[in-house]
């Protein structure tokens, strides 16, 4: 088993780059392939039962388990997905895992190959030292986390139903039991084109869009005069993207904005989409048709009413070694919540900060990295 800090380097130096359905990203780097390669390396060194589970064509989960040499008290998960975002206009090298003043950089170091990295090594030495009133142990890493959640929909579809699972992300060794979800929708508006000396003749796709945009704003004026959630704040939406049209002295027949929408526990993507479709229809100025087509899979919102146990006995391990903790929410999707929708009770763990995750010089703090092994072997082993 290599030792931690270079298992994260040789996680990082392998791409996996989730292409989010973009086509102009060079294939060398795109899908978890090599990442899922290197997992299924250490496990055959540890020579603990694994299997590959396909998702996609070339994308498969890997999943684990370690079976005690007693009854388990319980049977926890360790969950971490293995895909990154893109790597456009990053400063650092993407994949050069380059260690200076206490950090690693490179794309994936903070979001999340960290919290893999400590999680299978934490993983190796159940394996290896078998102590004497450990729980089972299943550890699974998944693909697809950062577009469209199939990796984890499929883990849950085949079980295990664990007594608990710890997901992975960056949360500085605390704990978070609650998060906000999102749903993400294609919004459309058709016209009619004519040559741009003649406007007067067609329909422009774009002013149809502009005004279905000022609705878009005045609705999110709306939900922020909602009752916010006590831990994760009020309802968003955001429009990220718009983009129409085919050359400037045409009159655009087609107009579509990529909307952002981001739910509170209750809430659910269909009752959102409808809500906003039928403001929409009823705002000033929207006198045609336009559509609005779910375009990923999302996340589902995470609250802590299943987790109270968990957040207990998991924060008094961490109390353990580092001294304290917070438990918090926060308002980005994580696996954690397909995996509490089946039941099961979820939270969410891991070296590194938020703040470092999909940026230009992404990075983690290495000091960080073996406290968060201690953490989950000690949890594993029932302390």
């Amino acid at each position: 088993m290599l030792p931690l800090q270079d298992l994260l380097a040789e996680l990082v130096r392998r791409p996996s780059v989730n292409p989010m359905g973009r086509t102009d990203i060079d294939p060398a780097v795109t899908y978890e392939a090599r990442v899922t390669a290197l997992i299924e390396h250490e496990f055959r060194n540890l020579g603990c039962p694994f299997r590959r589970q396909p998702v996609a064509p070339g994308r498969d989960n890997i999943v684990a388990t370690y079976e005690p040499p007693a009854t388990a008290p319980f049977h926890v998960m360790f969950e971490a997905h293995q895909d990154t975002v893109p790597v456009d206009g990053m400063t650092v090298e993407p994949f050069g895992a380059r260690v200076e003043g206490g950090r690693m950089y490179g794309r994936g170091a903070c979001d999340v190959k960290a919290g893999g990295a400590v999680m299978l090594t934490a993983f190796a030495r159940l394996v290896r030292e078998r102590p004497a009133g450990s729980a089972r142990v299943t550890l699974a890493f998944t693909v697809d986390e950062e577009h469209s959640g199939l990796g984890v929909q499929a883990l849950v579809d085949a079980g295990p139903r664990p007594d608990y699972a710890i997901v992975a992300e960056p949360t500085r060794l605390d704990i978070v039991n609650a998060h906000k979800g999102v749903v993400r929708w294609t919004l459309e508006t058709a016209g009619t084109a004519v040559h741009s000396s003649r406007p007067d003749l067609g329909v422009n796709a774009v002013y149809r869009m502009a005004r279905l945009l000022r609705g878009v704003e005045e609705y999110a004026q709306q939900l922020q005069g909602l009752p916010p959630d006590p831990l994760l704040g009020p309802r968003t939406i955001a429009v990220g993207r718009v983009g129409g049209g085919v050359s400037p002295n045409t009159v655009p027949d087609f107009c579509r904005a990529d909307v952002d929408r981001r739910l509170l526990p209750g809430e659910t993507p269909e009752g959102a989409g409808a809500a906003l479709e039928a403001f929409l229809k009823t705002f000033t100025g929207v006198d045609f048709p336009f559509s609005l087509v779910r375009n990923s899979a999302g996340c589902l919102p995470l609250g802590p009413v299943l987790s109270g146990d968990l957040v207990k006995r998991f924060g008094a391990v961490i109390d353990s070694v580092t001294g304290g903790h917070e438990v918090r929410g926060v308002p980005f999707g994580t696996d954690a919540a397909t995996i509490a929708a089946a039941g099961v009770p979820a939270v969410i763990f891991g070296p590194g900060d938020i703040a470092q995750a999909h940026t230009k010089d992404e990075w983690i703090d290495l000091s960080q990295l073996e406290p968060a092994a201690e953490i989950l072997f000690r949890f594993a082993c029932g302390k």
